[in-house]
């Protein structure tokens, strides 16, 4: 029998009243219309949920009123006690994990409840291991998130960045790849791309890939937003790009199979992978913040994870109000240990034979980033395999670029010295330089765009974003490469509520975002339709923001939920030129240092 696609079941909603209504702690819900019953965590903003279910024979969970802490739930059958913001059994000790579901929020800021079905989909059609012979499967570190593996006679790499910048001009390599990486590519028989996010796919890298070998097959999960939505777009001329279903084994040959799933808080573009030889399985989660909504194979012969922590413009970007360097340095240390924690008990939950912590190597190397390079501290790989090591047998890799790793080496012996085969002597393993100009340039072709002469690009560009009704007031403020005003540059209002663009902040009451966009990489995504990750993960942007909310749905689609498809600049231009001459941009919109009724008195102000 065939391995079944993996689907999401909904099993509540909730509306956002009722999230609003959430309560820190313990929430316990029923669905009216099945009668099943549900347990809400919350958090500090954060939500885990469960079945109200005891594993032990199905009993009903009430508040524990012995916890004092209020994180734990009995059960009225037998007295199983569950801690809630752990999803682990505290009675019996270390007897279960509760099945956690998925929680993912909706349009509207209500709640979908979710539960991933088949939950464990690598069960079906289970294989024994088999022995190893020695050289049989290895696998080679080249950089970030990238590997090379080699499966008996085939090749599979996975997330090759391997040139060039992710995120517009934000992000580059940290360590050197080994200097026949293209080669190594080429001879890829399959090749894993796991999400959209640059440093995963890398037009660079693939633009190079496709002018050798352009029917490569390459494989990514069916995610709400495609991985290569901008592949038309963007010059790069693939053939062979495979979308699979989530949960499924893809079999490759009689001895190699790989299933992708999805993430359980980012399904709509995150994936993890479990690549299967004789029976060996290697997983994969990649970038996923909750892999297949938490539920994940035990005792993997090799395990590999992201650490760093980093990739996000929050908070280095964000100034005003809290949002001192005292307290910006606080939050990342506690941010980034809470990250070594959580990655650190789930390898001692799944136990794997070896882990690998990559997918973190990446640096703000151009001098114009240099304030984000110094604040935005990263973990370091051996601090995560010392906590690990703490309470498991776990052996750790932390591989330099070309490293080796003999899998059937390493599973007979680990204490065998040729387990690990390391780069020639003299390799190098950290970049000093990198090539940026050509992508500069890419960039700045967009500042002097024919459509940025015509003021009506604004409107034309935020009604093509579609995202509107919703009480939010914006400002748009071009910028040189320091974040200040650029001279001539465009400075605007965006009323998202009805979709204007007011000179003035309107007189209701209203939530309001400041937005200083270096000029070349604002123009660069508005002109290619692109998604806001390249300012936002990029560090791209400064923000301020009154009140210092988080507007997940304006974030969340102008990082997701843009068309696929960019703006007709074409047609638009042709409009403008049947209107004659426009005003000049340079006019910024007044009254914006004003206290007009509904705006707060200490307004974000000018800026020129």
């Amino acid at each position: 029998m065939g391995s079944i696609e993996q689907r999401a079941e909904t099993l509540l909603c909730l509306s956002p009243e009722e999230v609003a209504g959430l309560q820190e702690g313990i929430n316990f819900f029923r669905n009216k219309s099945t009668g099943r019953d549900y347990i809400f965590y919350k958090d500090k903003g954060c939500l885990r949920a469960c079945k109200n279910l005891c594993k032990h024979q199905g009993g009903l969970f009430i508040r524990d009123i012995e916890d004092l802490d209020g994180r734990s739930v009995k059960c009225t059958k037998h007295n199983w006690r569950l801690d809630v913001s752990t999803m682990r059994y505290i009675n019996p000790p270390g007897s279960f994990c509760q099945d956690e579901l998925v929680v993912e929020m909706d349009e509207d800021n209500g709640l979908l409840l979710l539960e991933l079905n088949p939950p464990n989909p690598w069960d079906a059609e289970p294989r024994d291991p088999e022995e190893l012979a020695f050289g049989e499967v290895q696998v080679t570190y080249l950089t970030h998130a990238c590997m090379d593996l080699k499966l008996g006679d085939k090749r599979m790499v996975f997330d090759p960045w391997l040139t060039g910048p992710a995120f517009a001009r934000g992000w580059w390599l940290l360590h050197e790849p080994p200097a026949d990486w293209l080669e190594r590519l080429c001879r890829a028989d399959l090749v894993y791309i796991s999400h959209m996010h640059s440093d995963h796919l890398s037009y660079p890298t693939l633009r190079k890939l496709a002018e050798r070998r352009p029917d490569i097959p390459i494989y990514v999960g069916n995610t709400e937003r495609p991985v290569f939505w901008h592949l038309p777009q963007s010059g790069v001329q693939l053939t062979n790009i495979n979308v699979v279903p989530f949960g499924t084994w893809q079999q490759v040959d009689k001895n190699l199979r790989f299933m992708i799933l999805m993430d359980g808080v980012h399904p709509e573009m995150d994936t993890c992978i479990i690549v299967e030889y004789k029976g060996h399985k290697i997983l994969n989660t990649v970038d996923c913040t909750r892999p297949n909504g938490g539920r994940l194979p035990t005792k993997v012969a090799l395990m590999m994870s992201d650490f760093a922590g980093g990739a996000s413009g929050f908070p280095m970007t964000f100034s005003g109000g809290k949002f001192t360097e005292e307290w910006k340095a606080q939050f990342i240390r506690a941010e980034r240990r809470k990250l070594l924690h959580y990655k650190a008990r789930l390898v001692r939950e799944l136990q794997p034979r070896i882990f690998c912590p990559f997918a973190g190597y990446f640096v703000e190397a151009h001098p114009s980033d240099r304030y984000i390079k110094d604040t935005n501290t990263k973990n370091d790989p051996s601090e995560l395999n010392d906590l690990i090591k703490k309470s498991s047998e776990v052996v750790t890799w932390t591989p330099r670029p070309g490293a080796m790793l003999d899998l059937g080496r390493m599973l007979k012996d680990p204490t065998d010295s040729e387990c690990i085969t390391e780069p020639p002597g003299g390799a190098k393993v950290y970049k000093d330089t990198w090539d940026f100009g050509p992508y500069l340039e890419i960039l700045n072709a967009a500042v002097g765009d024919s459509v940025f002469q015509h003021p009506a690009w604004i409107e034309e560009y935020f009604t093509w974003a579609g995202f509107k009704d919703y009480n939010l007031v914006v400002r748009m403020i071009e910028t040189d490469e320091d974040f200040s005003p650029l001279p001539g540059g465009y400075d605007y209002l965006v009323d998202f509520l009805d979709l204007s663009f007011p000179k003035e902040r309107p007189s209701r009451e209203h939530p309001y975002e400041e937005i200083r966009s270096r000029v070349d990489v604002m123009r660069h995504v508005v002109k290619n339709g692109l998604l806001w990750d390249d300012l936002y993960i990029g560090f791209q942007t400064r923000l301020r923001r009154d009140p210092d909310i988080y507007h997940h749905l304006f974030w969340n689609h102008f990082q997701i939920k843009l068309p696929l498809t960019p703006p007709n600049w074409q047609s638009f231009l042709t409009r403008c030129e049947g209107l004659g001459p426009e005003p000049s941009p340079a006019r910024p919109p007044a009254g914006l240092g004003s206290t007009a009724a509904g705006a707060p008195s200490d307004s974000l102000g000018h800026l020129h």
